[in-house]
This record gives C-alpha cells, structure tokens and sequence, in this order.
C-alpha cells in the first residue's frame, strides 16, 4: 500500500468518524430539543377534569341536540355557566347552570334563561347559496340560528352577555346584552334589550369584553390585526345601552396567512374567552389552527399590554389545548372551542365546548402557567 493510499484510508476513516460524531450530535440536540418543547407543552397544557363532559344535551327540546360553548363568571362564591344550547328546531338558545365548586354543577335550569325573538333556522336552500361566500361559517356550526357562542364578564354591578347573533347566512353580528347581579342572585332573567355593536349584512364572531373599563371606556377586543399579528384590534365605547353612533367593523376573522404557515397558530379565528387581568398583561385564551393540522381547532393563550391592550405582547409557543380526548372528537371531530375562563384559589379554569356536542373544562396554577408563558414567547418552537 503506497503512502497516498494509506493517507487517503487514514483521512476516510476520519471523515466517517467526523460525520458519525456530527450525526450522533445532532440526535442529541433534536432529543433534547423536543424534550425542551414537551417540557413547555407540559407546563402551559390545561389538565382536563376526570368527570368530563361536565354537562351534556338533555331531552328538552330546546337543548336536545347539543350544549357547548359556555361563558362563566365567579359571583357569591358561585361558578356561573351560560351555555349555548341547540334544540330540536336548529335554533340555539343560552342555558344556565352553576357551581359551587367550578366542577360538578349541581344546578341546572330546565329551561333557556336568554334568545333572540324571531330566530327561525334558515332553510337548506340558504345554506347552499352562502357555502360559496362563507365556508368557515358553515363549516363551523354556523348553520343554525339564534344567539351562539357567548361570553360573560362583570363589571361594576352587572354581567354583560356578548354573543353571535345569527338571523341569515349573510348576516352574523355582535350583540351584547346585561343583566344585574341582585338578579342573577335571584335567578331573574331580566336582561336589557340586545344592542348590536355590529352592522346587518355582515359577518362577525368572538368580539369579546374587557372585565373592566380602560380609561372609562368599555373595551372590547376584536382580534388581531391580518397583517401584523403583534397588533390587536380593540373598540373602545362609551356605553353598552344603546347601539353605536356607527356601527364596529372588523376585519380580524377568517383569514390565513402563508407567512406565518410553519407555526401552530398559522390561522388565528379569533378570541376564546374575555381576557383576564394579570399583573403581566391581559391573559387572553384565543382558536387557531394549524396549517398541517388545520381540520383541529386549538387553544393558545397571549398576553395584551394592560394599559394599550392593542399592544400584542407575546402568543404562547405551543397550544394550551388541543383536541385529543375521545368527546372532543364525537360530534364534530377535532374541535375544543373556549368562551369562559375564570380563576379560582390561584387555578385558571377554561370552559369549552368538546366536538361541538357537550361542555367540558380543564384547568392548571395560574403561576406556574404565567411563569412558563413569560419564559417562552417565541412561537417558534414545535414538535418535529
């Protein structure tokens, strides 16, 4: 064997060598790399209660099809739920049940404590024209009618019940009506006359209210801004008895963005439930959907500056939440839709609709959750 060939041999066993230690490497800095994510998406997931579904559709025909989509409020030592209720006409209407725990609702009312008059389901002829314009719309149960999907904050002395006001395929709006709290005490259902923040002949969902004034103002937040999803859209008004001097547009919905399509949240639909205060920001839960995954709805969380809440201050890099129990997937699969998030003896519970059929709940410490959110806001992070 000349020299050359021997140095050739030697440099060949060398560059094996290199080439295995690099490989070996980078196994080792893809392991740790997914335990580093694991251990984020262990931190920030929502553990789910052992008992779910916590309510479920009863023989009453105005909630005999499907319960889901609650909104909840803590008052008197009480879990408050407003869920939305479908019954057998295809209308949806708002049930009522309460907790004294957060968890096992041992009261339930048989019979819808809020609807819109006049709500009638539109025919099949309807749905086909408006499949063309709105897909997402009828894709995403869309496709009764009535008041859906409604969300709940108290402020001062009243709850204020925002929700989804459908009369026509082309036409979904925001209203929002309130009650007092003696009355919610009483279980007098003496709700003031919706007002419609948004303009007929349009379509709009997941417009939710701040629990509090921002500079005497009620706020409302409206989602992020299509462009630039550090930026979030937030309508300020000076009451809530009556409609707009001009009606509020939008146009944070529905929308993707090939920009952003390698991360978990590439198609943000719009806010989960009304954001909660937090020495850090707003804590606000929202849905999006993945575009390798975009038939699953998902959960993230992010915080809004607290004196500028346009301000979009950071996302949560991996879901909270995602559609993987076995009654988030009977009905519609994939689907975990939140309105109602409340914090109690230091936990955060988030309320959702499980499969667009039952309402379900899952929780963790709201220290630990906003320690790890803090420390990750980079939502690049996934799972290979």
């Amino acid at each position: 064997m000349t020299e050359i060939t021997l140095l050739l041999v030697h440099v060949s066993a060398l560059a094996i060598t290199l080439l295995f230690l690099l490989g070996a490497w980078e196994v080792l800095r893809s392991d740790n790399l997914k335990a580093r994510v694991r251990a984020v998406l262990d931190a920030l997931g929502l553990k789910r209660v052992d008992h779910n579904p916590i309510l479920s559709r009863t023989n009453y025909a105005w909630e005999a099809e499907a319960v889901m989509n609650p909104a909840a409020v803590e008052v008197g030592d009480r879990t408050h739920l407003f869920y939305r209720a479908i019954g057998n006409d295809g209308v949806s209407r708002i049930g009522y049940a309460s907790s004294g725990n957060g968890t096992h609702f041992d009261e339930r009312l048989p019979y819808p404590v809020f609807a819109l008059t006049n709500a009638q389901r539109q025919p099949a002829s309807a749905r086909s024209r408006m499949e063309k314009e709105h897909p997402e719309l009828v894709a995403s149960g869309g496709s009764w009618a009535g008041c859906e999907d409604p969300r709940a904050v108290v402020i001062e002395d009243r709850v204020y019940l925002s929700f989804n006001a459908f009369s026509d395929w082309g036409s979904l709006r925001i209203g929002v009506t309130s009650l007092s709290l003696p009355d919610l005490a009483a279980k007098r259902w003496n709700w003031k006359r919706p007002v419609f923040l948004s303009p007929p002949n349009t379509v709009q969902k997941n417009w939710v209210l701040f629990p509090k004034k921002i500079n005497g103002k009620f706020a409302m937040f409206q989602g992020l801004e299509f462009q630039n999803r550090d930026k979030a859209q937030i309508a300020y008004l000076d009451t809530l008895d009556r409609e707009p001097n001009e009606y509020l547009d939008s146009d944070a919905r529905f929308r993707n963005n090939e920009s952003y399509s390698t991360v978990w949240d590439s198609r943000i639909r719009g806010a989960a439930t009304p954001p909660i205060e937090t020495p850090h920001g707003w804590l606000t839960l929202y849905h999006a959907n993945d575009a390798r995954e975009p038939e699953r709805y998902k959960i993230g969380a992010m915080l809004l500056d607290l004196l500028d809440p346009s301000k979009v201050l950071l996302r949560s890099p991996a879901p909270i939440l995602e559609p993987d129990a076995h009654y988030e997937n009977d009905g519609k699969p994939g689907i975990v839709y939140a309105c109602g998030a409340t914090v109690r003896d230091g936990q955060l519970r988030v309320y959702y609709g499980g499969g667009d059929k039952t309402v379900c709940t899952a929780s963790t410490p709201l220290a630990s959750f906003m320690k790890t959110l803090l420390a990750n806001k980079t939502p690049r992070l996934a799972l290979a």
